[in-house]
C-alpha cells in the first residue's frame, strides 16, 4: 500500500507542473449553433458609449449611484460572461441575482461614467458614457442671449454635450478636427493674431490634445454661450488658414497645406431692402451669434454655415462695418450702435434703419482700364494669336510693365462696374511669351476678385492653356469642362493634347477631329505640337498609317530645332513598330547627342532597349545603362519608362529587393503621369508573383519576411493581401518564428482589415500568442478585434481561445465561464484540462474518460493525443483515491500497454504496479505538460497549413464622427 502511495505520489509530481492543454482548439466543420431560448444579453461599444441590451423579458430598472439595477419580469441564466471577464468601456462588472424567483442584473458603471436607459424593439438597453467635463475654470464668458431660433435640423451635439478637439502635425501644418454627432454649422476667421473657431452648439470643447507652444499655435482659449461655443487661438505670423468639413467633422488646418480655398462668398448692394444695404448669399448658413472679443473688448457678429467651407479672401471695411477675412462663414465688426445683422434662409442681410452709407453705384465705371494697343482677343476663346508675344521697339521689359500698371489700376478700381480687359490683355502677352505660370496668377487672381469673370468664356480658355503649358493636366481640364467652352473648336484641341498626356488615346483622337477647324488659326509651334500628340495617341492605338501622317504633317511645320528633334522621336517609334528596327535605332542614336537631356534621354532609352533585342548589348549591359539614365534626366514620363525597364531585368536576374526598389523609387512622385500606372501595375505583379505566385519561395523564410516587411504597403486589400500574409505565416510558424509572424497578422488585424474579417486574423494571432507561450497578448487580440455578429463557428472558436487565454494566466474561474453553455468536444476537453490545473482530481478524470469515449472498443494502436487523456484519467483517478474508475480504465485499456509509446507509464498510472524497469523521462515527456503542449502546437501548425484566407471586407477610410447604434439581430457575440 505504501508503494501505490509513493507511485501515486512520483505521477503527480511528473504531472502537476501544467501550463497549457494537449487538446486542440481548431474550428470544428459547421457545427450546428446551439438555439439559446430564455433571455439573452447582448453588449456592443463604439468610441463613445457602450450598450448592454436585455432581451426576452419585460425588465424594471433603477439607478443607485453607480449601480444600474434591471428586473426582469421573469427568471432566467443569460450568458454574462463578456461583462464579467472583459466588459466594455464605462462598465466595471455585471453580476446575476435572483430575487423572488426573478433574474436580476447589477451592472456597475465606471467612476467616470453615466448612463441612460431605456426600452425599444422589445428589449430594455442602458447605454454608458463618459461624464461631461465642466470647461476649463476661467475660459468661459457669461453666457450671451440667443440670437435667434435654433433651426430644423439634427442635434450635432453627442451625449453629454463633449467634443473632444484631436490634432495632428503634417510637415509645417498644424490640424484640428472637432467630431460633431451630426453636422454642426461653423465660422472660422481672423482678428489679428488670433484664428477664431466658432460652432452654432453649447458644446463642451475639450482641447487639451492641442499643442502649445509650438511654432504656429502659441496659446488658445475656450469659450461656451447659451447658442455657440468658441475657440479662439493666438498664431504667429501671417500662417496660412483652411477649413474643411467631412460628414460631420469639423477640420482647422494652421500652416502650408494642400487643401482647397474656400468659394467666395460675393456681397452685394441689397436692392429690396428700400435703403442702402447690403446682403451675402451665404449656402447653408445656420445662426447669427453675437460673440465677445475679449481682447478687442467688443462684440463681433458671427454668421455660421454648414459645409462646404467658403468665405472671404481679404478683409472688407465700409464706413458702417467691416467684413473680417474668413475660411468659412463670416464675421462682422460693428461700427455703429445700430446695425443689424441678420439671417433671412441662406441669405445674411445687413441693415440700419435709415441705410448704410455706401458708395453711388455708378461711382467708376468710367474708368480707363487699359492702352489701346493691348493684345485683343482672339476670334476663339482658346486660339493663342501669333501677335500677343510682340513687344515692340522698346523690348520686352517696357511693354510688359505697361500692362502690369493697366492691369493694376484696373484691380484696384472700384468693383461695381470695372472691366477686366487690362487683365485679360496680359494675360495674353504672358501666354503669347508662354509664361504659363505668370499668367496663372494673373487668371487666378482675376477669379477670385471678381468670381464673375469666370463665367467669361475667354477667361476659362486662357486660364485652362496657361495650366496646360504648366503641365497642370488636371486643372486645365476642369477650365475647358466649363460649359460655356463645350462647343468650341479651339477648345477641343487643347482638350485632345490633354487626353494625350493623360494616356486616354481614344478620346484624344475623337476630340482632333472636332478641332480641326482651330487647327489652322494656331501658331504654328503649337500646330506641330498637336500633329505630334495626334500620331502619339495613333500609336497608342495601334494606327501606324495615322500616326505616320500626323508626323509628317508636324515636320512641314517651321518651329525650332528642339521642336523639330522631339518628332523625330515619335517618328522613330513609327518605324520601330512599322518592323524597322535597324533604321529607328539610327534615329535614336542621332537624337540622343542632342544637347538638352529633356529630348536625348528618351532617345537614348529606346536605343539601350533596341540594342538589348538585337542582341548588341547583354541584359547586364542594359541594366548598367538604365541605372545611369534614370539619373540623368528626371520628373516625366522618361524617367517612368527607364525605371520600368530597369526593374524588369532586375525580376529577370533574380535581384528581387534591387526590382522592387526602383520600382517604388518613382511612381508616388508623378501620379499624373499616365506611366505612373503602368508602373504601379509592374510594382504590384512584381510584389504578387514574388509572394502569391511563389517566386520569392526560394528565400529563407526571415529573407521573405524582410522583404515583405520593406515593401508591405504593396500587399493588395482584399483576398490576394490576406493570402500573402497566410502564405508567409505558415513559413514563420513552420520554423517556429512566433513572435515574427504574430507582428505580421497584427499588421494585417489592426491596418488593413475591419469587421468579420479582422475577427478571424484576431482569432489566428491569439493562437500564435498561445503557442508563443504569451496568453496577455492572446487576450488583446480577442477583446481588440470584437464585433457584434460573427459567423457560429467563428464564435466558438474564439470563445475557446479566450478561455484557454484565461487559463494560461491563472484565471481558471473566468475560463470555465467562458465556456460554460459550450457543450462541444473541444469545450470539454477544454474544461477537463482546466480542472486538472485547478487539481480537482474528482472531476478531472471523469472529464478525461469521457473525452476517450469507447476508444477502447477499437484495438488500433492508440494515438498520442488518447493516450495522453488515457493517462491524466488514470493519473486523476489515482490522485482522487477512485480505485473503482481506476480498475475499470485498467481492465479496458491493458491490452493497449505494448503498442503504447510509453507502456510503462500506462501501466504505472493506470495500476501503480510496474512490470520492467520505470524510466522517468519517458514517463514525464508524455505526462509532463511541456509533451502536451508541443502535440497542441503541432496541430496548430497544421491548422495554418489548411485553413483557408478569410473572407470579408478591407478596411475602410475613417468614417466622419457619427453616432452608432447597438447592432440588433441574432448572431454570436465576438
Amino acid at each position: 500500500m505504501r508503494l501505490r502511495q509513493a507511485l501515486r505520489t512520483g505521477v503527480a509530481a511528473a504531472c502537476i507542473a501544467s501550463v497549457a492543454a494537449p487538446a486542440g482548439i481548431a474550428a470544428q466543420p459547421a457545427q450546428t449553433q446551439v438555439r439559446r431560448e430564455g433571455i439573452e444579453v447582448r453588449v456592443a461599444s463604439t468610441a463613445t458609449f457602450s450598450r448592454v441590451e436585455v432581451r426576452g423579458g419585460r425588465a424594471t430598472s433603477r439607478q443607485e449611484g453607480q449601480t444600474v439595477i434591471l428586473t426582469l419580469d421573469r427568471d432566467g441564466d443569460p450568458d454574462i460572461a463578456r461583462l464579467r471577464t472583459s466588459p466594455p468601456k464605462w462598465f466595471k462588472t455585471a453580476e446575476k441575482r435572483r430575487v423572488n424567483g426573478r433574474l436580476q442584473l447589477v451592472l456597475t458603471l465606471a467612476d467616470n461614467a453615466e448612463a441612460r436607459i431605456g426600452a425599444a424593439d422589445g428589449s430594455t438597453y442602458v447605454n454608458a458614457f463618459e461624464k461631461a467635463e465642466p470647461s476649463e475654470a476661467g475660459a468661459s464668458t457669461p453666457e450671451v442671449e440667443v440670437a435667434e431660433a435654433e433651426p430644423v435640423r439634427a442635434n450635432p451635439l453627442p451625449p453629454g454635450g463633449l467634443i473632444r478637439a484631436e490634432s495632428k502635425v503634417a510637415g509645417d501644418q498644424i490640424q484640428i478636427s472637432f467630431p460633431f454627432a451630426n453636422p454642426a454649422g461653423a465660422a472660422v476667421f481672423r482678428r489679428g493674431d488670433a484664428v477664431w473657431i466658432v460652432f452654432d452648439a453649447p458644446a463642451n470643447l475639450d482641447v487639451s490634445k492641442i499643442p502649445k507652444g509650438v511654432s504656429a499655435i502659441r496659446n488658445s482659449q475656450v469659450f461656451r454661450g447659451a447658442d455657440h461655443a468658441a475657440l479662439r487661438i493666438e498664431v504667429s505670423g501671417d500662417a496660412p488658414v483652411f477649413a474643411e468639413s467631412q460628414g460631420a467633422t469639423w477640420t482647422v488646418s494652421i500652416g502650408p497645406g494642400g487643401q482647397p480655398q474656400p468659394t467666395v462668398v460675393r456681397v452685394l448692394r441689397d436692392l429690396d431692402s428700400g435703403p442702402a444695404n447690403l446682403k451675402a448669399p451665404l449656402a447653408g448658413a445656420t445662426r447669427v451669434i453675437n460673440l465677445p472679443d475679449p481682447v478687442m473688448g467688443d462684440t463681433l457678429s458671427v454668421v455660421t454655415a454648414l459645409g462646404p467651407s467658403k468665405g472671404l479672401s481679404s478683409r472688407r471695411d465700409y464706413v458702417d462695418l467691416a467684413f473680417l477675412a474668413s475660411f468659412q462663414g463670416l464675421a462682422v465688426e460693428t461700427l455703429v450702435d445700430d446695425l443689424s445683422v441678420k439671417r433671412d434662409g441662406e441669405l445674411v442681410r445687413l441693415s440700419r434703419t435709415e441705410g448704410l452709407t455706401l458708395s453711388p453705384p455708378w461711382a467708376g465705371r468710367n474708368r480707363k482700364t487699359a492702352t489701346a494697343d493691348a493684345p485683343q482677343a482672339a476670334i476663339m476663346p482658346a486660339l493663342i494669336d501669333e501677335t500677343w508675344a510682340k513687344v515692340g521697339e522698346d523690348g520686352f521689359l517696357p511693354r510688359y510693365n505697361a500692362l502690369v500698371t493697366a492691369a493694376s489700376q484696373e484691380r484696384m478700381a472700384e468693383k461695381d462696374g470695372r472691366s477686366t480687359e487690362a487683365r485679360k490683355a496680359l494675360a495674353r502677352f504672358l501666354l503669347g511669351s508662354e509664361l504659363s505660370f505668370e499668367a496663372i496668377g494673373v487668371l487666378t487672381d482675376l477669379g477670385q476678385t471678381d468670381p464673375e469673370a469666370l463665367d467669361d468664356p475667354e477667361v476659362r480658355g486662357l486660364r485652362g492653356i496657361a495650366r496646360t503649358m504648366a503641365r497642370r493636366y488636371a486643372e486645365a481640364d476642369a477650365d475647358f469642362s466649363s460649359p460655356a467652352l463645350l462647343e468650341d473648336p479651339s477648345t477641343s484641341l487643347w482638350r485632345a493634347y490633354l487626353n494625350v498626356q493623360l494616356g486616354q488615346a481614344a478620346e484624344a483622337r475623337a476630340q482632333f477631329a472636332k478641332g480641326a477647324a482651330a487647327f489652322g488659326l494656331m501658331p504654328a509651334q503649337w500646330r506641330a505640337r498637336f500633329a505630334r500628340a495626334d500620331a502619339q495617341a495613333a500609336l497608342a492605338l495601334g494606327d501606324l498609317v495615322a500616326a505616320d501622317a500626323s508626323v509628317r504633317q508636324a515636320l512641314q511645320e517651321k518651329t525650332s530645332s528642339e521642336e523639330r528633334l522631339l518628332t523625330r522621336l515619335t517618328q522613330a517609334r513609327v518605324i520601330e513598330l512599322q518592323g524597322f528596327k535597324d533604321r529607328a535605332l539610327k534615329i535614336y542614336l542621332a537624337v540622343a547627342t542632342a544637347p538638352k537631356d529633356s529630348i536625348a534621354a528618351p532617345a537614348q532609352l529606346r536605343a539601350t532597349q533596341i540594342r538589348m533585342e538585337l542582341g548588341q548589348m547583354t541584359p547586364l549591359q542594359a541594366a548598367t545603362a538604365f541605372d545611369g539614365l534614370r539619373y540623368r534626366w528626371r520628373g516625366d514620363a522618361t524617367e517612368l519608362e527607364t525605371i520600368r525597364a530597369l526593374g524588369k531585368l532586375y525580376l529577370e536576374q533574380g535581384r528581387y529587393r534591387e526590382a522592387l526598389e526602383a520600382l517604388r523609387s518613382a511612381g508616388s512622385r508623378l501620379p499624373n503621369v499616365p506611366q505612373a500606372q503602368q508602373l504601379t501595375a509592374d510594382l504590384n505583379a512584381a510584389f504578387k508573383g514574388l509572394f502569391l505566385d511563389g517566386l520569392a519561395d526560394g528565400l529563407e523564410p526571415v529573407q521573405a519576411l524582410a522583404l515583405f516587411y520593406d515593401f508591405k504597403e504593396l500587399a493588395p486589400i482584399g483576398a490576394d493581401g490576406d493570402l500573402m500574409v497566410r502564405k508567409i505565416v505558415r513559413r514563420l510558424v513552420d520554423v517556429d518564428l512566433l513572435s515574427q509572424a504574430a507582428e505580421l497578422l497584427k499588421y494585417q488585424a489592426e491596418e488593413r482589415l475591419e469587421g468579420v474579417a479582422r475577427a478571424q486574423v484576431s482569432t489566428d494571432l491569439a493562437v500564435i500568442y498561445l503557442m508563443d507561450r504569451r496568453p496577455e497578448q492572446a487576450l488583446e487580440a480577442i477583446n481588440g478585434s470584437r464585433t457584434t455578429v460573427l459567423p457560429t463557428a467563428l464564435a466558438n472558436e474564439r470563445r475557446l481561445i479566450e478561455a484557454r487565454a484565461w487559463s494560461g494566466i491563472g484565471r481558471f474561474e473566468s475560463a470555465l465561464e467562458i465556456i460554460e453553455k459550450d457543450p462541444s468536444r473541444d469545450a470539454n476537453e477544454l474544461r477537463g484540462e482546466v480542472t486538472w490545473k485547478q487539481k480537482n482530481w474528482a472531476a478531472a478524470g471523469p472529464m478525461f474518460e469521457k473525452a476517450l469515449g469507447e476508444r477502447w472498443k477499437s484495438a488500433a494502436p492508440l494515438t498520442s493525443e488518447d493516450e495522453g487523456r488515457l493517462l491524466r484519467a488514470g493519473v486523476a483517478y489515482s490522485l482522487a483515491g477512485d480505485e473503482a474508475s481506476l480498475a475499470r480504465l485498467q481492465q479496458r485499456y491493458e491490452g493497449f500497454y505494448e503498442k503504447a509509446s510509453n507502456p510503462e507509464a500506462l501501466r504505472i498510472a493506470l495500476s501503480g504496479v510496474p512490470v520492467g524497469r520505470l524510466n522517468v523521462a519517458d514517463f514525464g515527456r508524455v505526462s509532463a505538460d511541456n509533451e502536451a503542449f508541443a502535440g497542441w502546437v503541432a496541430k496548430m501548425k497544421g491548422r495554418f497549413k489548411t485553413r483557408p484566407a478569410p473572407v470579408g471586407a478591407p478596411k475602410a477610410p475613417v468614417a466622419p464622427a457619427r453616432q452608432a447604434q447597438a447592432a440588433g439581430g441574432a448572431g454570436a457575440r465576438g
